[in-house]
């Protein structure tokens, strides 16, 4: 009987796991509106719970905000869409995006590229080629945004952000 050890040939490490960068942004999204809903000396509901209709109502008017929304946009479909910018999750979109009335806008119209293509019978590369302004915004804020919830959950001071 023959007896093989082979000493020091590892294996290459597994490649690292990298989340997805949507994951990134919304775990940070999270942890910023859970925070800022502490503050206000409340909790956002967990799945399987059924908050009292008084609480649900609370802390709805803290996450999305309360009155007339202050932000809209005007889609070429018909539809306008609109949002507060003083509740917790437009204070985590400033945060994260850096300019919260422009990423609603630049992301409110990259997501219904699609929808205006189908409305106006052209070809989604003809809607993306009259939006180049909002695609590049977009994509802009979006990186500020990675780079900013990447920060914040490694628990690294973001510029102009003090340490949580």
């Amino acid at each position: 009987m023959s007896l093989f050890l082979a000493v020091g040939c590892s294996a290459p490490a597994p490649p690292q796991h990298r989340p997805d960068s949507d994951d990134v942004i919304k775990a940070a999204t999270q942890r910023l509106t859970e925070r800022c809903l502490s503050g206000q000396g409340l909790v956002a509901p967990r799945p399987g719970q059924s908050p009292s209709p008084g609480q649900q109502q609370r802390v709805s008017a803290a996450l999305f905000g309360t009155g007339p929304a202050q932000l809209s946009v005007n889609l070429p479909t018909g539809y306008v869409v609109r949002t507060h910018t003083d509740g917790c999750l437009a204070a985590a979109q400033q945060r994260l995006y850096g300019d919260q009335p422009g990423w609603f806008r630049a992301s409110v119209i990259v997501n219904n590229l699609k929808p205006e293509a189908d409305h106006n019978h052209q070809t989604l590369a003809e809607v993306r080629a009259r939006h180049p302004a909002e695609i590049a915004d977009f994509e802009r804020l979006r990186a500020h945004a990675l780079s900013q919830a990447t920060a914040l959950l490694n628990n690294r001071p973001t510029t102009g952000e003090p340490s949580p």
